[in-house]
């Protein structure tokens, strides 16, 4: 869960309802229906889809013991995961570790979106693959790496 989480971006609400035929892995895309009940697609990587097979062919057997269940992420009840489950999730991999900031499934949907634009994907790709409506919401995620800057200027100005 945490590697789709961080590979997509999908808000949590999403994660815990993605349906086990929302989840092409041949095709290494999701199939998310979010807010408003808008459909959208959404690409994940190599370390999200080797998870999910693993957890296809050997943890989600075990959890659900026979049991079926149309949602991807089960709990052991063989129901599907919660929010609040998923938080508890996150926190004890955060403290696990050694994370002593405060860390939310957000924090995984925020540094999904950080990483994309810093590393050069445009802010309309980013805003399809989050599911937001206005491109404003998607630009709270292009705070400047003050960092990044001062390297950009040593480099680039002649009087860095």
């Amino acid at each position: 869960m945490l590697q789709l989480l961080y590979s997509t971006g999908l808000r949590v609400s999403e994660l815990v309802a993605l349906p086990v035929t929302g989840c092409s892995l041949s095709a290494s895309f999701i199939r998310v229906i979010g807010k408003g009940e808008k459909e959208r697609l959404v690409p994940f990587g190599v370390p999200a889809k080797d998870a999910i097979e693993r957890y296809l062919e050997s943890s989600r057997p075990l959890i659900l013991k026979g049991r079926r269940s149309n949602t991807l992420f089960v709990t052991n009840r063989g129901r599907g995961m919660t929010r609040l489950r998923f938080w508890q999730i996150v926190k004890e991999a955060a403290r696990a570790a050694g994370i002593v900031e405060a860390i939310s499934p957000h924090s995984l949907r925020h540094s999904f979106a950080t990483h994309l634009l810093s590393h050069g994907a445009d802010l309309r790709s980013v805003q399809i693959m989050l599911g937001h409506s206005d491109i404003t919401t998607t630009q709270i995620y292009t705070h400047v790496d003050t960092g990044k800057l001062k390297s950009l200027h040593k480099k680039f100005h002649p009087r860095g």
